[in-house]
């Protein structure tokens, strides 16, 4: 949960170079997100999908973007 995602897609982008979670698992586009106004039904909402498994959370994100292209890309236009 971040409240400046294109803050943090960018501190990602950054890690990717450095020895970090990012790195070390190749994780370099961002394939899935939620916008909420209010913080509780945000943090209620990421606790939800981290409770579930990981079939559940594949799900989601086909639902939403079955190529998998990097969201990223649409918050720096």
């Amino acid at each position: 949960m971040t409240n400046d995602l294109v803050r943090r897609m960018a501190e990602h982008k950054d890690l990717k170079k450095e020895s970090s979670f990012t790195n070390k698992y190749n994780l370099d586009k961002l394939v899935y997100y939620e916008v909420y106004d209010d913080i509780n039904l945000a943090i209620g909402r990421e606790k939800q999908i981290k409770a579930g498994s990981r079939i559940k959370k594949l799900e989601l994100i086909n639902s939403a973007n079955k190529e998998w292209t990097d969201l990223s890309q649409e918050l720096f236009l």
